[in-house]
């Protein structure tokens, strides 16, 4: 098929580099000259897996890039529009971008076009995007507007995209349902899978991928509700977290327990500094706008919220708790993406927590595997924020550490040389990535979410680390 993909951003890169993979002629569009030079030269703006690869193997062959919206719309058969929404100040999404694509899309169409909404927009976007396509001269009968949302996690994004979960298509007319299935065939049928070349994924054996045929608003609906029901157990294990604290249980063994119940699953049952990024903060902020001004009362949503924001604040307790006063304190902090996997520091609860630091007059020595760049264009040359080129280097000289993203890197740290580095033995880890009895071993006060602290007056032995890592093998 010709495909045409409007925005190169997170969504609309690997929505477009996917769609070469599997088979596709895509034309990506873009307005912005500087990121339509990065990419025509080959370049990969994000840190994402199989991303480069796909964009170096498509790049000039399937996948195409210009600026020309006109252009991409003539000479395709489904336009996936993936422009971004941003929060407005009261929640409600800015759906202005939205808004100038289909009036570009409506000035060019010559022939009939399917348009598809891939952006996260609310319910009733589907309705405003055929209006204002009419109103700019676009003919109803030579278009059909589809929601089709995306269900990509930041790190994962191209496997999500390969071997989804579901694929949701929501449209009101049988015509228009056809053509975007068949974008889809080579994952609904299983052929993509039997390439030799196919990028790899967390399947074995034969698979074929699910598509759920909808009516438009229910699939607005779909990638609202799911995005927030997300957010919310994120919030509910990090509230289970507090109470842990409050009566002395391990959060930890609570979330093996009620995980390994099918109903429920371990999946976003982690507890840390709270949910970020650029989905979960602006779709339930957009969720429970469409819920208010259609007379609903979701206070589940704002108790979701509260419980996120007032994460950072039991973090930030706790870094009282272990330094005292933290005026003139310096403190090394591995992590700044909102999650591992990304190099994306947008709504990073790691971004949150440092400003506060620096608000009481810390000085800060930062390392993150992947958002280093990024970090540094976030908080300026002159900063209190210097940055590490390893993890050891943040640590050598600092007060305590802070964990605040959990890459695997740091779970696989040295505890000794931890220990040796830094001017106190104080490590306070809001992602859980270290194993208590270890830590005590290595002499290491430890501060986590929903477990006992872990305060030694007596530094650790040889013996002592040998017999925590005995046991923790056990």
């Amino acid at each position: 098929m010709r495909i045409a993909v409007v925005g190169s951003g997170y969504v609309g890169l690997v929505a477009g580099a996917c769609f070469a993979e599997l088979g596709h002629d895509v034309l990506l569009v873009d307005n912005d000259e500087r990121k339509l030079a990065e990419l025509q030269r080959g370049e990969c703006p994000i840190h994402e897996k199989f991303l480069p690869e796909l964009l170096e193997r498509h790049h000039g062959k399937r996948l195409g890039f210009t600026g020309d919206l006109a252009e991409a719309v003539r000479r395709s058969e489904v336009i996936f529009v993936a422009v971004g929404t941003p929060p407005k100040d009261d929640g409600d999404a800015d759906l202005s971008y939205v808004e100038s694509v289909a009036q570009g899309i409506a000035c060019a169409i010559d022939d009939y076009k399917v348009v598809v909404e891939k952006s996260t927009v609310p319910v009733y976007t589907n309705s405003w995007v055929r209006k204002i396509m009419l109103l700019n001269g676009a003919p109803a009968e030579l278009f059909d507007v589809v929601s089709n949302p995306e269900f990509l996690r930041e790190g994962t994004a191209v496997a999500d995209f390969l071997y989804p979960d579901r694929i949701v298509v929501g449209a009101d007319t049988d015509r228009c349902a056809e053509v975007v299935a068949r974008a889809y065939q080579p994952l609904t049928d299983g052929s993509y899978y039997k390439q030799p070349d196919a990028i790899p994924g967390p399947v074995t054996g034969a698979f074929e991928a699910n598509l759920i045929r909808t009516s438009a608003k229910s699939a607005e609906l779909i990638k609202h509700a799911s995005n927030a029901f997300l957010a919310m157990k994120i919030s509910f294990i990090n509230a289970v977290a507090s109470v842990c604290e409050a009566v002395g249980a391990d959060v930890e063994q609570v979330r093996e327990g009620i995980g390994s119940d099918s109903r429920i699953g371990r999946r976003f049952l982690s507890p840390g500094i709270g949910y970020g990024g650029s989905c979960f903060p602006k779709d339930l902020l957009a969720f429970r706008s469409v819920a208010r001004e259609n007379g609903c009362h979701f206070g589940l949503l704002d108790e979701t919220v509260r419980v996120n924001e007032e994460q950072r604040n039991r973090f930030m307790r706790k870094v009282h708790k272990a330094l005292w006063t933290l005026k003139g304190k310096k403190l090394a902090v591995l992590g700044l993406a909102f999650k591992n996997g990304t190099d994306d520091l947008r709504e990073s609860p790691a971004v949150a927590i440092i400003k506060s630091l620096l608000k009481e007059g810390c000085s800060i020595t930062a390392y993150d595997p992947a958002a280093m760049d990024r970090a540094a264009e976030e908080f300026g040359p002159n900063s209190a924020v210097k940055f590490a080129t390893s993890s050891y280097e943040a640590l050598e000289g600092a007060d305590a550490c802070l964990v605040l993203t959990e890459w695997e890197d740091f779970a696989a740290l040295d505890l000794g040389r931890i220990k040796q580095l830094l001017r106190y033995p104080i490590v306070v880890d809001g992602r859980n990535l270290f194993c208590p009895a270890l830590m005590e071993a290595a002499g290491l006060n430890y501060y986590s979410v929903g477990r006992p602290d872990v305060v030694r007056e007596r530094p650790a032995t040889i013996t002592s680390l040998k017999e925590a890592a005995k046991n923790e093998a056990a």
